[in-house]
């Protein structure tokens, strides 16, 4: 695969302002500004996948802005997408490696939410790898476990796409098999409904318990793909059936199953964003699985899950599929809304700070109080990783607060947000637990990965190591025994022996 991607260079200008990043450039179609960020979108290599570029997050000066705000993210789409590349002899283009998505990927040793909240939140400041003179800071969150007959009944509506694109053995008949696993672990009272689009939208199945599962199964099975891709239809036609189905105090949810792009129809993108935001603000989630490639449009499929309250997945192997709709099923419930992270920043103890990833995530400081300003949910069980890389100020010291952490979250959609806080010391500066090892050693490989100027001496070596280490001291932590960070360690290797071509 080629070093560069095939997307049109604008000259670029990035100035620093009040921390932010501003940009002026030379506008062409298939670009614009937001968030601060320049969105390019990109056909890597005449593969047909398409993904939005972005920016890089900057360090920021703390005397220009000590507050950094972000919305909290639990998709995984980027790190399979990754791992069906390497798998394939190619690394992905820069433009599909998001680092948050990667960190999140994984399930880290978090503590338990305690006194009754939702979800809890830790941190740790220790070394920086590839950055000697700098340090990490590690941001965690575990969201609360429902246990077995706790779990809220569910209203789930499969919305499939059996466009012809699907007929491939990796989409559709692997969505099947990945529906009909899911069936045989949800309650005999959760209810399911099916809705397909291709060229026109149809719904093959009323909601029907799950106690009948073999009726449902049968409509999966009689599925076949064929025709062009109505999307937008389809999907009013699935969250009004999710809705005439709606269970109070129970988890509604659409889980969207597709390979590409809408091509029939309605296919703005705003139209399509739009209607997820309808349906979330009455309380229906929305789930976007991916398979395949060639047709995927991994861009609007994030801005659509971000927009319907919800997560995305990509799903490239029957493993990823059973890790998504069986072992990991509790995610599809949400426990904690619209969640909100703030970082205070001490400035006579840093100096500056960059936040590693997260780059579409990034809010505003008057966000946070923001009860109206949507952010991104947890599932149940669920853990979220952040990490800034931070330069430290003269000050700087053991035993030392450098820092404020600050989370909201709703345990319903429009409730008043629940505020967590702590301050974060200094306990070991040149120090690195399992847990900080793991965050360090995937964000190398994904500097790496998108060749950032930022990945200092970062190499697949070091992101090696790091997992490696973080392997040996975490006392044989793999809560669903999936051994996925020794699968990492291959991912590395396999990336590393990958050469671009001149």
């Amino acid at each position: 695969m080629k070093k560069t991607s095939c997307f049109i260079m604008v000259p670029v200008m990035c100035l620093m302002i009040a921390g932010t990043v501003s940009c002026m450039m030379d506008y062409a179609d298939n670009f614009e500004l937001a968030n601060g960020h320049v969105v390019v979108l990109t056909d890597p290599d005449g593969t047909g996948d398409k993904f939005e570029d972005f920016l890089d997050n900057p360090f920021i000066d703390t005397e220009v802005e000590n507050v950094s705000t972000f919305s909290v993210d639990a998709d995984g789409a980027a790190y399979a997408y990754m791992r069906r590349m390497v798998n394939q002899g190619f690394r992905p283009t820069r433009a599909a490696v998001r680092i948050e998505e990667y960190l999140n990927y994984f399930t880290f040793d978090y503590p338990d939410p305690a006194g009754g909240k939702d979800v809890a939140i830790n941190a740790e400041v220790g070394a920086c790898p590839w950055q000697p003179e700098h340090k990490l800071l590690r941001l965690g969150i575990k969201g609360r476990d429902i246990y077995q007959g706790k779990h809220p009944k569910s209203n789930y509506v499969f919305l499939l796409d059996i466009s012809g694109s699907m007929a491939t053995k990796d989409k559709l008949p692997l969505l099947q098999e990945g529906m009909k696993a899911m069936i045989d672990y949800l309650d005999p009272d959760d209810r399911i409904s099916i809705v397909t689009y291709a060229s026109g939208e149809k719904k093959v199945l009323e909601s029907t318990p799950v106690r009948e599962a073999s009726k449902i199964k049968k409509a999966i099975g009689k599925l076949v793909a064929s025709g062009s891709t109505a999307g937008h239809s389809g999907m009013r036609m699935a969250y009004e059936e999710c809705l005439a189905n709606y269970i109070e105090g129970g988890n509604n949810r659409v889980i969207l199953g597709t390979d590409g792009d809408f091509n029939v129809g309605e296919t703005s993108t705003e139209a399509i964003l739009e209607l997820a935001e309808n349906y979330a603000a009455k309380g229906i989630y929305l789930t976007v699985c991916g398979f395949g490639t060639g047709n995927l449009n991994d861009s609007m499929m994030e801005r659509v899950s971000n927009a319907g309250n919800g997560t995305y997945e990509y799903i490239d192997s029957e493993d990823e599929l059973t890790k998504v709709f069986v072992i990991e099923r509790n995610k599809f419930t949400s426990v904690a809304n619209d969640v909100k992270n703030q970082v205070t920043f001490d400035k006579e103890m840093v100096k500056s700070y960059r936040l590693i990833g997260y780059e579409n995530r990034v809010l505003g400081k008057e966000d946070f109080d923001n009860d109206k300003k949507d952010a991104g949910e947890i599932g149940a069980s669920q853990t979220i990783t952040a990490l800034y890389e931070i330069v430290p100020a003269e000050g700087f010291a053991k035993s030392k607060v450098i820092a404020k952490y600050d989370l909201r979250y709703k345990e319903a959609l429009g409730d008043a947000s629940i505020p967590l806080t702590m301050d974060i010391a200094v306990s070991d500066p040149d120090g690195s637990s399992a847990n900080l090892d793991l965050a360090a050693g995937i964000a190398a490989y994904g500097m790496m990965l998108r060749q950032t100027r930022y990945q200092g001496s970062s190499s697949f070596a070091m992101a090696h190591e790091l997992v490696s280490r973080s392997i040996r001291n975490s006392a044989g932590f793999d809560p669903y025994q999936l051994q996925l960070r020794e699968n990492l360690l291959e991912l590395i290797d396999k990336a590393d022996r990958i050469k671009y071509e001149d």
